[in-house]
């Protein structure tokens, strides 16, 4: 007999059970929400479309805007915004109202009660809403004060940085006091972005202050500084006078509202917002100031005022230099048979070039070179055939070096050579054998005969060998005399330098026979995907498997490979192998997976790289999913315009293309979005530094945002903790490589261990 229908008051039951139900589902859901809402690292606001009303606002919203949530309930986002931001917003708006876009992202300001400035990063989206006529959206903000003032303070830098290089080039080169004040003045305008420079000198007779050379400055407002300079009652008052008396820098801010700065109203409508007058000090006495004026208000911070008082102090030395040099005649400096500088003038040039190589970092060589048999050549010709020779050496010396600056005769048969930059000693190892050869080579004619003529040569290193220059050329000496009692052809000063140079070219040339004969091997290191745990991609890593020894660790071979520029065929090679690889996985129906390659800078720098790499992938159309570059984040900003072109060309083949050891270069993130690049691999001494100090652990938090916003893939480098893994996964980091999962191991090993495993169908 089948069931009776239910009756009326039994309906009435279920209805009110299913009500509850429903009720409570909705309750805790909208619970769930208010929650999520209320804590919310973002700040989230409800807006009218239409009058702007701030509806509703989560705490993080109210914090970030600097009001409280009761405050907030009053004002439209007008109020907060600020002044010279609002007109964008208002545009954005109104296409957003008319349906002409579906939301947007901007960087804007919100102005706090107390004026203070704060950068959000700003997020529209629009929402459903059943009436029309009280539209509503949503807007999500991220505080990026912070990167914006580190944004601000690298640019900051960065402009000083090049002023200084390009100065200290110019006080090297610079002959005379005239060229080195008004193209020191135009590099600080040009490569420094300031807006005006001055150079002024104290006159010794009268002691008034003149200026020498400006640049940016108009005639009317010089001419009030002339005015005021020439002035006994008013240049004592003046920022150029008590930069002087008091031989320190003194610094303006706030030109406009200083009561130091006698013009601030002209140099407000100049453009100027901030000043540094810095004395020129040559024996502790003030010859003169450099002034800089900027356009931004505060731009004179510790970091700029540290490196801009070192310019001024490069900017004196060479003051003081040129003043020496034009006070001796010129037989004290040169040597009158060569035209070539004497000892004396040399060991001043030396000391200059020290100077620069210590604030670029760079290492200096002396090298002196000895003529051979030139005592019997000038015992048995005759002395004036022997000057001959030194005249055609001295010649054939400028002409091989390009620059008689240099150079020195030392003595009889002995000259000198300073080589201000010396990126590699093997490569100074290789120039020194090949000048060598060359000059035993070059015929040298005298008495209508032919000479060849050998030489030995002693070099010192700066500031291995020496901290100043004399001792650096004693060094160069000893150096000499042990080459000639040894018969050696050159020698260091140290044994153990000579001995390591040896060591490189032994080194180089086993290289060079273990391309010949393949035995370079790649090793690969699997990335693992932070939530599903599989192998998504690998790192080659190219390993030597010298029969003598084994393997040989990278750190012996690859700056090796740099310095001769093995790396560029050695790196087509392992480009090479790598697409080989991946095409015989696909054949094999193994789950191959994308395979990165590093790029060193000699391959990206090659005008023929991206056809090299068009060529390579031609093999097989599958070969460019197969295939990624891994390019450093430094070797991208040496040259970004060419980097962009050869990305933008290599992605355009189908080929990822990823930044390497990011955060350990010096770049700027206005570039990073213009960037044709896919991944950005974040450097292992944040990932160690992420789980030391909690300030690591939101550089790496930051970075990953960043990345994630410009709709980049994060890998995290060298993970070997299962601290670190859990961190990254909370930071929504997508990849991570390290010894945690695996080292890098041989091919054969990675496809039984981790292809077969991945699951993940082929690229």
């Amino acid at each position: 007999m089948p069931p009776l229908p239910p009756d009326a008051s039994q309906l009435n039951i279920l209805n009110k059970s299913e009500r509850k139900l429903i009720e409570h589902a909705l309750r805790t859901r909208n619970e769930h929400f208010e929650t999520l809402f209320m804590q919310a690292p973002l700040g989230i606001a409800l807006i009218d479309s239409l009058t702007g009303q701030i509806l509703e606002v989560n705490p993080r919203f109210a914090q970030i805007a600097g009001r409280s949530m009761a405050a907030m309930a009053s004002i439209d986002w007008l109020q907060i915004t600020h002044p010279d931001d609002v007109q964008a917003d208002l545009d954005n708006m109104a296409l957003l109202n008319a349906g002409k876009i579906s939301g947007f992202q901007m960087e804007k300001r919100y102005l706090h009660p107390d004026g203070t400035a704060v950068w959000i990063d700003m997020t529209i989206a629009p929402l459903k809403v059943e009436d029309k006529c009280h539209p509503r959206h949503l807007c999500m903000i991220q505080d990026i004060t912070q990167r914006k003032a580190a944004d601000s303070t690298i640019a900051h830098l960065n402009r000083v940085y090049a002023m200084l290089s390009g100065i200290n080039a110019l006080i090297v080169r610079v002959g005379d006091r005239e060229t080195l004040y008004n193209k020191a003045c135009h590099i600080a305008v040009q490569a420094g972005g300031f807006r005006m420079a001055m150079i002024c000198v104290v006159d010794k007779p009268t002691q008034q202050i003149v200026p020498m050379a400006t640049t940016g400055k108009n005639n009317l407002l010089l001419s009030d500084i002339k005015h005021i300079l020439s002035s006994p009652v008013d240049a004592p008052r003046t920022m150029v006078a008590r930069a002087i008396r008091e031989k320190a820098a003194i610094v303006s801010n706030d030109s406009q509202h200083d009561a130091r700065v006698l013009f601030g109203q002209q140099y407000a409508a100049s453009g100027v917002r901030s000043q540094v007058v810095l004395p020129l000090l040559v024996a502790d006495e003030a010859v003169g100031v450099l002034a800089l004026y900027a356009s931004e208000i505060g731009f004179f911070q510790t970091d700029e005022l540290a490196l801009l008082t070192e310019l001024a102090s490069d900017i004196a030395f060479a003051i003081d230099h040129i003043g020496k040099r034009e006070q001796l005649h010129y037989l004290a400096y040169y040597d009158a048979l060569t035209g070539l500088a004497n000892r004396s003038l040399f060991l001043e040039r030396v000391a200059q070039y020290m100077r620069s190589a210590v604030s670029t970092g760079h290492t200096l060589a002396l090298l002196l070179l000895d003529v051979e048999r030139f005592k019997n050549i000038n015992d048995s010709l005759g002395w004036p055939t022997g000057d001959a020779l030194l005249k055609q050496v001295a010649l054939w010396l400028t002409q091989s070096t390009g620059d008689a600056n240099l150079l020195a005769r030392i003595d009889a048969d002995h000259f000198a050579l300073v080589m201000p930059e010396v990126s590699q000693v093997g490569d100074l190892a290789r120039l020194v054998e090949k000048t060598l050869e060359t000059f035993l080579e070059h015929p040298f004619r005298l008495n209508d005969a032919v000479f060849r003529i050998a030489a030995k040569v002693g070099v010192a290193l700066f500031p291995d060998d020496a901290a100043d220059a004399d001792t650096l050329f004693r060094n160069a000496e000893a150096a000499l005399k042990k080459a000639k009692t040894s018969g050696d052809r050159y020698l260091f000063h140290t044994k153990k330098m000579t001995a390591a140079v040896a060591s490189k070219l032994t080194l180089e040339n086993q290289l060079r026979q273990a391309l010949d004969n393949a035995e370079f091997v790649l090793h690969y290191q699997p990335k693992i995907n932070l939530v599903s745990g599989k192998v998504t991609s690998a790192e080659a890593l190219i390993r030597w498997n010298d029969p003598r020894t084994g393997l040989v660790p990278p750190g012996k071979f690859i700056p090796i490979l740099e310095e001769t520029g093995l790396i560029y065929e050695v790196g087509r090679w392992a480009l090479r192998q790598a697409i080989e690889d991946y095409l015989r996985w696909r054949s094999a129906g193994l789950n191959a997976v994308r395979i990165a390659v590093n790029v060193s800078p000699l391959q990206l720098r090659h005008r023929g790289f991206t056809a090299e790499i068009a060529q390579l992938i031609g093999v097989d159309a599958q070969a460019a999913a197969g295939l990624e570059l891994e390019i450093t984040e430094s070797l991208i900003m040496e040259d970004v315009t060419h980097s962009i072109t050869s990305l933008q060309a290599i992605r355009a083949m189908g080929i990822s293309v990823a930044i390497d050891d990011f955060g350990t270069g010096f770049s700027s993130l206005s570039y990073l979005a213009k960037l044709p690049v896919d991944t950005l691999k974040i450097d292992r001494s944040f990932i160690i530094d992420m789980t030391a100090r909690p300030e690591g652990l939101a550089l790496v938090s930051t970075i990953i945002d960043l990345a994630h916003s410009l709709k980049l893939k994060v890998v995290a480098e060298g993970v070997e903790t299962d601290e670190q893994s859990r961190l990254l996964r909370l930071l929504n980091c997508d990849e991570m490589q390290g010894f945690l999962f695996s080292k890098p191991v041989p091919g054969d090993v990675f496809e039984t261990q981790f292809l077969a495993l991945t699951g993940a169908a082929p690229n």
